[in-house]
């Protein structure tokens, strides 16, 4: 069989990680792998090898000797060929079966649609656990052949391969652990509950999806399908309605979820989204990478009373008649004005007088001075302000600073300023 024109595995990976590309480096951690000499190979012992290696975007579209990768990768386990022009999955197999030591695979954006994934090629690929195939326009009928080749496999993505159906095989992945499948054309909850029954261990499901308007399924069913799901990302999808939010209680081991952009929440604000979703999903303790705290769930469970108490019986979720048994039925918050006081009326004493006045707190004691300036018949130069607050153990308080704000002594109706002279 002749070999596909362009660049080869061993090509690239020899010009990559050359001396001058990739000097060899010391450390804890850094993985570096400098392989004895074989026989044949003149670049070996000058090749500083990781064991994780990136060959992103190189323009591989075949394998080349395989004697040569199995000599240089032996150590490697995870393998980074994104973006490359591999079309044919027999050139993949010659470069994966070399790979002993492979648990993470990456074939995003390779044009893999174009051949047949045979079974004797998919047995190269048993030991890999984690299977990247974004953009490979992958057929069901492969993935299905992947999954029954590979018995490890634990995490799977399958993000933008224009996916409008999901095709279940005859036998189930119990392996599997994490699903991305964002960004696809899967409109019915009908094709998405299908992915329960092919992963029923199901930990981790990533189901951005735009095209995505409805949780069609009952409660039970919801909790037979996906018994072991951990945490659901709908980000972005088009979920329009609150019955769609509550069918993710049915879940029995459900702790985490992603619900941002979608066209439910548009019209609260960042306060009412937050708090309305965790009041309805008393299970969950992290909310779009948040954790939510007892206390956080608490404050959300009270909103969520207080923010229906007004509305019609009929209009009421469920969710409501639970809170208001934990709770009891709660008053509206008093509205309070949290907005600096902008001036106050004030008793200024000096020597017997006393004087009631408004003071502005956004001036400053120098303008304070000149607006006493009449009353208390002395220069701002001769005089000694005093700030003292009816409230305070401690005595008045000198407003020693010319420049100092009045607000920020926090100065109150009814509090006094005593005016004494410097020359007394």
């Amino acid at each position: 069989m002749d070999q596909p024109s362009g660049r080869s595995f061993m090509q690239v990976l020899c010009e990559k990680y050359s001396p001058e590309n990739f000097p060899y480096r010391r450390g804890p951690g850094m993985g570096v792998h400098v392989p004895a000499t074989p026989q044949g190979s003149p670049m070996k012992d000058r090749l500083n090898l990781p064991s994780v290696l990136v060959l992103n975007s190189c323009g591989i579209t075949c394998a080349g000797d395989e004697k040569e990768i199995a000599a240089f990768c032996a150590h490697v386990s995870e393998l980074d060929l994104s973006d490359n022009k591999l079309e044919d999955w027999h050139e993949v197999s010659k470069i994966v079966s070399n790979v002993p030591q492979l648990e993470f695979l990456n074939l995003s954006s390779n044009p893999l649609n174009l051949s047949v994934l045979e079974r004797t090629c998919a047995g190269s690929f048993s030991g890999v656990r984690k299977l990247v195939l974004n953009n490979s326009k992958a057929s069901w009928e492969t993935v299905h052949m992947i999954l029954q080749e590979l018995p490890d496999l634990e995490e799977l993505f399958l993000c933008l391969n224009d996916y409008e159906t999901v095709s279940c095989p005859s036998i189930c992945c119990h392996s599997l652990k994490l699903l991305h499948i964002t960004d696809n054309n899967l409109q019915d909850w009908t094709e998405i509950r299908k992915l329960g029954v092919m992963f029923p261990s199901l930990d981790t499901l990533v189901l951005a999806n735009k095209h995505l308007n409805a949780i069609e399924e009952p409660d039970d069913s919801l909790a037979r399908l996906f018994p072991n799901l951990r945490s659901i990302s709908l980000h972005k999808s088009g979920l329009q309605s609150w019955e769609d939010i509550d069918k993710l209680n049915s879940f029995p081991k459900l702790e985490e979820v992603r619900l941002l952009g979608i066209p439910l929440l548009q019209p609260y604000t960042t306060e009412e989204r937050r708090k309305l979703v965790i009041a309805r999903l008393p299970s969950v303790s992290k909310l779009n990478g948040s954790v939510v705290t007892d206390g956080e769930r608490e404050d959300s469970e009270r909103f969520f009373i207080r923010y229906y108490v007004d509305v019609p019986q009929e209009e009421v979720p469920f969710r409501y008649h639970e809170l208001i048994t934990k709770y009891g039925k709660l008053e509206p918050l008093a509205e309070v004005d949290l907005r600096p006081q902008s001036s106050a009326k004030v008793e200024v004493h000096f020597n017997d007088q006393v004087e009631e006045m408004s003071i502005r707190l956004d001036r400053t004691v120098a303008e304070l001075k000149k607006q006493l300036k009449t009353l208390v018949q002395l220069p701002t130069s001769n005089m000694l302000l005093y700030y003292f607050d009816h409230e305070a153990p401690f005595g008045p308080e000198e407003m020693k600073y010319s420049s100092r704000a009045l607000h920020s002594f926090g100065i109150r109706d009814g509090d006094k300023i005593y005016v004494e002279s410097k020359t007394k």
